[in-house]
């Protein structure tokens, strides 16, 4: 913890007073009392809406699933919030999704697979106090059946026109503002813990920092 703060201290020295106080801000508002698992989308300009939602919304995790489709963010849609966010990437299996299922259930996440399903609990009715993590499926077809078999719940936006589905990020968007703005009116810790602020934080300094590869070799030496 000592080494963390005097590195942090280091690097701070490379970085404006202005810059580092809007870190600061943006701190106080992110969590990990949600995260987004997104599964196997095959458009670049959805997983990078997506991305964007979580910054502006306070997600700070996003976990990426890519069993059959690659997939990056694309700077003009994500408009540059990939820098901001934490990725978990499972990509190097024949069983991508359960590696991801068992690794958040392991952090004490419920996992809600979006969709339509008619059980599915409307988002408005959310019990925003447990620790959630929301899926999206990949376009048309939608959550996994083996996302869906091991979800601890299932949920879905309310639709009353003809259209019977919504574009995977905008469905995002929806629930994340939903629940991001409902939870902060309750009493449930959804911040950051002040360790988990300081990793982030000092995560934002490195990616801030031109030449940090450099920096850090003078740091060590």
């Amino acid at each position: 913890m000592e080494d963390k703060q005097h590195l942090i201290s280091f690097l701070e020295e490379f970085v404006t007073e202005h810059r580092k106080e809007i870190f600061q801000e943006v701190l106080k508002d992110r969590t990990r009392h949600f995260t987004v698992i997104l599964e196997d989308l095959f458009q670049k300009h959805n997983t990078s809406a997506i991305t964007r939602s979580c910054d502006i919304f306070g997600i700070q995790d996003l976990h990426i699933i890519e069993n059959k489709y690659k997939t990056y963010v694309s700077n003009q849609v994500g408009k540059g919030s990939q820098k901001w966010l934490t990725f978990h990437r499972y990509n190097e299996e024949n069983h991508n999704t359960q590696t991801c299922i068992d690794k958040v259930k392991a952090a004490g996440y419920q996992i809600i697979a979006t969709t339509p399903h008619e059980k599915s609990s409307f988002v408005g009715d959310f019990d925003v106090t447990k620790k959630s993590a929301f899926v999206f499926g990949v376009e048309k077809a939608g959550v996994s059946d083996m996302m869906l078999e091991q979800a601890d719940g299932h949920l879905k936006v309310p639709m009353y026109g003809f259209t019977e589905s919504l574009n995977v990020s905008v469905a995002a968007a929806i629930v994340l503002q939903d629940v991001a703005g409902r939870v902060r009116k309750t009493d449930t810790q959804w911040q950051l813990t002040r360790e988990e602020q300081q990793d982030v934080y000092l995560q934002w300094l490195k990616k801030s920092i031109k030449s940090i590869d450099k920096i850090m070799e003078r740091y060590k030496s």
